[in-house]
């Protein structure tokens, strides 16, 4: 049985959703005050439903970092994921703030709050550095299936971006750039800093015990591998979590494959990327979309436990 849920939308700031007691997700709109760390919308805090922390939030490595966030971090040569850029192997990582992007909220198409759900429909543009407008995206997010007998909520996140821009914009990552299996882009979670170390593993018995297991699902397609699993203990309790990440069945017939970024040292950090290892472009009108499924649990889960629920429940 789902339980139900408490939404409080603090008008042009963020949106909590609570049950239990407990805030389970903010999503929060409301443009950062540095352009450096590339003004978007984002979700942080998340939460178990008994109330551990699950992302992280600015961290000390990496401040642009935010909780669970679409990125773009390398896009026509600027960087719609924030911080230094990647200039290739001779240059590496710079600060080039007139490379930075942003993704403006532009208002709500649809916002739906029910007992045991909400939805809602949000507008945005992503608009390169010097104010010219490059895409137009509408983001479908989607918290739901609240079930505290199996210590469950799960959150849907769904893409379709159209190029405004006039000409092909380019897509790609690091790695595109030249920097070895670093293809960090697109729907990109965060952990908190007691997640680092944590076991990463997905079916057929890809992953394992830490950095190992997450270093052997680095790079693997999501045609291989349709989901990837996040766990890890939390420092001052004796309690664990793990977070699912999931592509939908759509998304193998998505404008270019998808694969896993994933880290579990020196950082905690999971991207469904959608340019690793080569480039693609979306060409003038034409539009594109993703969607994604992120369960977050209370408890250490293994393989099995992942599996059955991806199999009780559906798209």
């Amino acid at each position: 049985m789902t339980q139900h849920i408490t939404v409080t939308h603090t008008h042009g700031e963020r949106i909590s959703v609570a049950s239990g007691g407990v805030e389970l997700m903010a999503y929060v709109y409301k443009p950062d005050p540095d352009a450096f760390e590339s003004r978007k919308p984002y979700a942080h805090p998340l939460r178990t439903l008994a109330g551990s922390p699950v992302s992280g939030y600015r961290p000390s490595d990496h401040r642009w970092h935010k909780g669970l966030q679409m990125t773009a971090s390398h896009l026509s040569g600027q960087n719609f994921w924030g911080g230094n850029s990647y200039l290739g192997p001779e240059q590496g990582y710079q600060r080039v703030e007139e490379r930075v992007g942003s993704m403006r909220h532009d208002g709500f198409e649809e916002f739906t709050a029910a007992d045991d759900r909400l939805r809602f429909v949000e507008k945005l543009t992503w608009v390169e550095n010097g104010g010219e407008v490059w895409a137009e995206e509408r983001r479908t997010v989607e918290l739901h299936s609240v079930e505290p007998n199996e210590g469950t909520w799960a959150l849907d996140w769904s893409i379709h971006l159209t190029n405004v821009r006039g000409e092909a914009l380019r897509f790609g990552s690091p790695t595109t750039a030249g920097r070895e299996m670093a293809g960090y882009t697109g729907l990109n979670w965060r952990g908190p800093r007691d997640f680092t170390g944590g076991d990463v593993f997905g079916p057929d018995g890809r992953g394992g015990d830490g950095e190992t297991g997450a270093s052997e699902l680095m790079g693997t397609p999501a045609a291989e591998a349709p989901w990837v699993a996040f766990t890890a203990g939390h420092d001052g309790t004796d309690a664990h979590s793990t977070l699912l990440f999931a592509h939908a069945p759509e998304n193998a017939g998505a404008i270019h494959a998808s694969h896993w970024f994933v880290r579990s040292e020196p950082i905690p950090s999971v991207a469904a990327s959608w340019a690793f290892f080569e480039e693609f472009e979306l060409e003038p009108r034409e539009s594109f979309g993703y969607r994604y499924r992120v369960v977050v649990a209370d408890g250490a889960w293994d393989r099995a436990r992942a599996e059955d629920y991806l199999k009780t429940h559906g798209w």
